[in-house]
């Protein structure tokens, strides 16, 4: 990882470079060509406190082409691209406080990242290392995790749903986040078990003022979600270097 400076990794042109009749399904294919893009874009949407303060943004990969498949199937490759697409777009040019201001920046991060394969942008003041569900949290990556924490990073586990391997993480983590639509089924019992080592939890996917309320009554700490904010397109084309994210 890096120490002060980063260096966007290769893989935003590799998959640039690989032509198109591969021998790949064609909604990969698909997805290939909707990674491939030279607009610096980026995904924008608030995190709030319970009295409406922003606490920070979750940022997301965006492209001008509608995306071919959901990002539950991409694969790994293709999820790391959209990854470093993410962090180059705000952090390799001037202007990250037009992003977020002094606010804390939510990413998505992958296996590759956490396990050191991938470097991280030393900005644990302001960078929040959030652990996509798909992540399973082996050896490998709870070391990766204490090392970031050592360094100073703020840890969020996404779409927590108890499984054993999220479970694991609960230690380490400042921040977890529940898809309030799970709470159909899991309830209490849930927010209980993400706040059992002090991290704050927060509720996604917050879509109506009435799940609104329904969450503040549950006792969430933060809120995410189109009741409290859409997510914004940010053009950073003008000010960040082009790298192809596919």
């Amino acid at each position: 990882m890096t120490t002060d400076v980063y260096a966007p990794p290769a893989l935003l042109g590799r998959l640039a470079d690989a032509p198109d009749d591969l021998p790949a399904p064609p909604s990969q294919r698909d997805c290939n060509r909707f990674l491939r893009t030279d607009r610096m874009l980026l995904g924008r949407q608030g995190i709030f406190t319970g009295s409406g303060d922003v606490l920070g943004y979750e940022l997301y990969f965006r492209s001008p082409h509608p995306a071919p498949l959901h990002v539950d199937h991409w694969t790994a490759e293709q999820q790391n691209a959209a990854t470093a697409h993410v962090l180059h777009t705000t952090f390799a040019g001037p202007g990250v406080s037009s992003v977020a201001g002094d606010r804390r920046i939510f990413v998505n991060f992958t296996r590759s990242y956490l396990v050191n394969d991938l470097s991280i942008p030393y900005l644990p003041e302001q960078l929040v290392v959030e652990i996509v569900e798909s992540v399973v949290a082996d050896d490998a990556v709870m070391a990766g995790v204490r090392r970031l924490r050592d360094r100073g990073f703020r840890i969020a586990i996404d779409d927590f749903i108890g499984l054993a391997s999220q479970r694991r993480l609960l230690p380490y983590a400042d921040y977890v986040k529940i898809d309030v639509r799970d709470l159909d089924v899991e309830g209490q019992p849930l927010i209980d078990l993400a706040r059992s080592h002090g991290a704050q939890v927060v509720a996604e996917c917050v879509e109506s003022e009435s799940m609104l309320d329904e969450c503040q009554s549950l006792g969430f700490d933060l809120y995410q979600g189109f009741a409290l904010e859409v997510t914004t397109v940010l053009d950073r084309t003008a000010v960040v270097p082009s790298r192809r994210c596919g």
